[in-house]
């Protein structure tokens, strides 16, 4: 449980304490008695639906008569002040109440109080149509454990998506996602979604706000569980009051969460770019000017770019290595090959040697380059161009040792508490 608190601590996302984790873990609900278990649980989180409630657990109660499911409706209210917990109370749902707030904290909060083998979760907006579930049904029967909604293959009611989300907002996160997790889903936040109740469980999902859609959907994926996607439809909600979706807000937030699962794609992939055309722009100016073109010679000022972008490079690399260590000692990204490799080979002394081998070459770089420099008296060095480039790589050598160096402690401080966790549990 610390490292699930310390993890959204160190990678920016929205905390939840432990505390708070610890408490929707004692709102599970016992399950000694075969009279609490059913086959599916109909989740809404909740916050002053007084205007479409009644209307959603209307329809999905309909739903489990039609479709002869032993199941439930529960509303997760979030601190609702307009009665939506009364009117749901009265049309038969169950309501458990989440103190914290949020999209993720309601759904989470719903998540342990669940009796049903299934969820299927969805907006308590009438944007969504309960009374059609048996898709989802099906597949969760079927042994899926993730039923993702797709709200572009089955419809989408004009006026019920903002061009902004439909065209860009929507297509663009789902693609990010495809392409960092390797995911067979084209509506990474449709919000109504099918899954099995312990699988999900088992995730630890921590995040509060509108981005846990796309940490269930990412943990989902890692955790390699079974997914399966199906058309829905969306049509425009019945509230008369703004959504409490905020575009650029959680838009941000699904996008830095995405990166934060991937340390590849957000550390290695740039830096390892930067890296090589650094390294191939300095090899390429080493003996002085190049000519691109009878306009464009890259000089002395092009020389230095490249020391940047190859100390740039080794940076994000540098922070690659460290959050997949992280994610690796902490469980928070499943183990592989490369990762064992970097847990095994990433260590403080092992890295600080390779550092203090890179500031010994650039020192003599550098020195070399003063001494030269010395013999003319400090003075112009016309005609000696590798003299200057000489300085400009030393100086870049021993900022990266620098960096090396400071990051194999960075890895032995990371490694301090699970070396106290070990005994304790």
């Amino acid at each position: 449980m610390f490292f699930r608190a310390l993890e959204f601590t160190i990678w920016g996302g929205e905390v939840v304490g432990v505390a708070n984790m610890e408490a929707r873990s004692a709102t599970i609900p016992a399950r000694d008695g075969e009279t609490d278990q059913v086959e599916l649980t109909i989740l809404m989180p909740c916050l002053n639906e007084a205007e479409t409630i009644a209307v959603c657990v209307q329809k999905a109660m309909a739903f489990l008569k039609r479709a002869n499911i032993k199941g439930e409706v529960l509303i997760a209210d979030n601190g609702s002040s307009d009665g939506s917990q009364a009117m749901a109370t009265a049309l038969g749902a169950r309501v458990v109440p989440v103190k914290e707030r949020g999209y993720g904290a309601a759904l989470l909060g719903g998540i342990a109080a669940a009796r049903g083998t299934y969820i299927i979760m969805g907006d308590a907006d009438d944007s969504y149509d309960f009374s059609a579930l048996d898709p989802f049904v099906e597949k969760l029967r079927e042994g899926y454990e993730l039923v993702m909604g797709n709200r572009f293959a089955g419809g989408i009611a004009p006026g019920a998506m903002p061009p902004l989300h439909r065209i860009l907002g929507n297509p663009v996160l789902s693609f990010i996602g495809r392409v960092l997790f390797k995911l067979p889903v084209r509506d990474f936040h449709c919000g109504l979604r099918g899954f099995n109740t312990a699988a999900i469980r088992r995730l630890e999902l921590v995040t509060s706000g509108m981005e846990f859609a796309s940490e269930m959907v990412i943990r989902s994926g890692l955790e390699s569980l079974r997914i399966a996607e199906v058309p829905t439809t969306l049509s425009v909600d019945g509230r008369s009051r703004a959504p409490h979706l905020k575009t650029w807000r959680d838009g941000w937030r699904h996008l830095k969460l995405l990166l934060m699962y991937s340390p590849k794609w957000l550390f290695m992939f740039p830096g390892a770019v930067l890296l090589a055309m650094g390294a191939a722009l300095m090899a390429l100016l080493w003996l002085g000017p190049f000519a691109v073109s009878a306009n464009l010679v890259l000089g002395a000022n092009s020389y230095a770019a490249a020391c940047f972008m190859a100390i740039a490079g080794v940076q994000l690399i540098s922070f690659g290595v460290l959050a997949r260590y992280y994610a690796s000692i902490t469980g928070m990204l499943p183990r592989g090959e490369r990762s064992d490799a970097i847990v095994r080979l990433a260590t403080t002394d092992r890295i600080v040697r390779v550092a203090g081998l890179v500031l010994a070459a650039g020192v003599a770089i550098f020195s070399y380059a003063v001494w030269v420099w010395s013999k003319v008296h400090f003075g112009e060095l016309t005609g000696m161009p590798q003299i200057s480039r000489a300085v400009m790589s030393g100086l870049s050598f021993i900022v990266i040792a620098i960096q090396l160096g400071f990051g194999a402690f960075m890895i032995g401080i990371l490694r301090i508490p699970l070396a106290h966790a070990k005994p304790q549990a």
